[in-house]
């Protein structure tokens, strides 16, 4: 349950990463209420993570999940332009953070 949770809490962060853009240094009201609502979401969502998953690995998998999610984001509504390169760099994010699902949580226990 704590990854699922972690991955939304991942895409509210691309919400609110969004809607900051959009606000216009907060002058937008409408932006502005969405990044509010948003990140409070996100935060005490990944608030709840940390208390089943490692920071280490959940603040990379956050951190890397929204920036995916992010530059994805930019490509699919023209703001960014699509290249290769930032494919490769995305596929990569997203290659570092199965990674670090796929790794036990906790080292093997040393055989006496």
């Amino acid at each position: 349950m704590a990854w699922v949770v972690l991955f939304v809490s991942a895409a509210l962060e691309t919400v609110w990463a969004t809607a900051l853009g959009a606000s216009n240094g907060f002058t937008e009201l409408r932006p502005t209420l969405l990044f509010a609502v948003t990140i409070a979401v996100s935060l005490v969502a990944f608030a709840y993570v940390l208390k089943h998953i490692p920071i280490s690995t959940a603040y990379a998998v956050w951190t890397g999940t929204g920036a995916a999610l992010t530059v994805l984001w930019g490509m699919a509504t023209g703001a960014e332009p699509v290249t290769v390169l930032r494919l490769v760099f995305i596929a990569g994010i997203v290659g570092c953070v199965v990674g670090l699902k796929l790794l036990p949580a906790r080292p093997p226990a040393p055989r006496a």
